[in-house]
């Protein structure tokens, strides 16, 4: 057995209960376990719009995402000091242009 409760109703009786669950509703939340109810659209909507703001660089960001290829040795040296590598990077490029520039 695993468990769960035996359903004793006919094919007929579930797909007749199936028909009366409210179209706009996925579940019917049983009100037992906060954690199963579903979301509100305030919820949801919040929920969205938290996702969207932590996706991809912050805003007011001056940077620039390219495609660059370097050596497998000088990447693994920046790789091999740990996370944060790329930053570091963009750092000693940035020194090395006022350096050759300033």
């Amino acid at each position: 057995m695993n468990g769960l409760a035996v359903n004793k109703m006919t094919p007929d009786q579930v797909k007749a209960a199936v028909r009366a669950i409210p179209k706009d509703k996925f579940f019917v939340w049983d009100g037992v376990n906060e954690d199963d109810r579903p979301l509100t659209d305030a919820e949801l909507k919040s929920g969205i719009e938290e996702a969207k703001r932590k996706r991809g660089r912050p805003a007011g960001s001056d940077k620039t995402q390219i495609a660059l290829r370097v050596d497998n040795d000088t990447l693994a040296a920046f790789r091999a000091t740990g996370q944060g590598w790329q930053s570091r990077m963009n750092t000693v490029l940035g020194e090395w242009v006022k350096s050759a520039h300033g």
